[in-house]
């Protein structure tokens, strides 16, 4: 994924609140720290709009984003209404390059806080500077990418989908729509759960599949990438991009390269569901990332408030999830809020 909103790599934010309603409340607690938590947990999953009442706790979190990706929104939007409810002050920080993503973390293991959510894009990079977390007793849940490694790094859990699984429903889907050739755009050099993604596309489509490196932050650069390679291989037939904000550059190469190649993408954003709408995309891979960041936030409160954690040593799956056309109406009301 690319980035986010228009802060600096070493921004940290406080918790905003947002006026949607949390999705899910994942607060099934069973007595155990205490009658409070518990009646806490409760009345979140009710939805009796009464905050938690344990003590205030402090949950940085640092992305791989660079600048410009809705994605991290939407994640954002997840972890700071599940903050809201549960009493958290919610701090974010991002950076593209994996020295900087350890540095990030290193500054909230100093600033001493209740819990870390951190994505191991490039997981080698940053697995001192987890390690260090874990040791000091700070618990740590990993999201979106480098499930494979989140439970030897010491997390508690990992929450975010199966890249390699959603990139063979990827494949599998081109298979049904006949396609030969497809071209998968990877914006983001490195990223561990991108090339998963286009391994796993690779692995199940029939057809043969050509990777495309762009830098995601570059958009009229990627988009003349993109369209370079629409002009000079007249065979492919099928566009994959790894995240919605390149699905838009794409729509728009492929039309200056005069290409009729079918378009898909990976993850949604409001203008991915007017593609979908105009048929400019034809399927989009949803990871339901509002999900990742209220559950990692949420987990965490769990986890102090309760000692609860899910997925029994397993990644806890938001997805993959196909939609088309077909899901514009539904879909439209929830990116518009920013929660899908």
């Amino acid at each position: 994924m690319i980035g986010v909103r228009t802060a600096s790599p070493f921004t940290v934010r406080g918790v905003a609140v947002r006026g949607s309603a949390a999705l899910l409340a994942t607060v099934a607690l069973a007595t155990g720290c205490g009658a409070s938590a518990g009646q806490d947990a409760q009345e979140a999953a009710s939805g009796s709009g009464k905050g938690a009442s344990t003590p205030r706790m402090t949950i940085g979190m640092v992305s791989h984003s660079g600048d410009g990706d809705t994605f991290w929104d939407i994640v954002q939007n997840g972890a700071e209404q599940a903050a809201a409810k549960d009493n958290v002050k919610f701090l974010y920080a991002h950076d593209k390059e994996g020295a900087q993503q350890a540095a990030l973390i290193q500054s909230y293991i100093d600033q001493k806080v209740d819990g870390l959510i951190v994505t191991l894009a490039k997981p080698q990079a940053v697995k001192a500077a987890v390690h260090k977390a874990v040791a000091q007793g700070i618990p740590v849940i990993t999201v979106n990418s480098g499930g494979e490694v989140s439970r030897a790094y010491g997390a508690l859990t990992h929450i975010g989908q199966d890249e390699s699984v959603a990139g063979r429903a990827v494949g599998e889907e081109l298979n049904r729509r006949h396609r030969k050739k497809a071209l998968c755009v990877v914006h983001e050099q490195g990223n561990v759960s991108l090339e998963d993604r286009c391994a796993g596309v690779r692995k199940a489509f029939h057809g043969t599949v050509d990777n495309l490196d762009v830098d995601g932050t570059n958009a009229p650069a990627s988009q003349s990438s993109v369209e370079a390679k629409l002009q000079s291989d007249k065979a492919i037939d099928a566009i994959v991009t790894l995240g919605a904000p390149m699905a838009a550059i794409s729509v728009k190469a492929k039309e200056e390269a005069g290409s009729s190649a079918q378009l898909a993408t990976f993850d949604l954003n409001s203008a991915v569901v007017k593609l979908l709408k105009a048929e400019d995309v034809t399927f989009a891979v949803d990871q339901q990332p509002y999900l990742q960041g209220y559950e990692a936030v949420d987990l965490l409160w769990l986890h102090k408030a309760n000692a609860d954690v899910l997925g029994g040593g397993r990644p806890v799956l938001t997805g993959p999830a196909l939609v088309t056309e077909k899901d514009v109406p539904k879909l439209t009301a929830y990116t518009g809020r920013g929660t899908r």
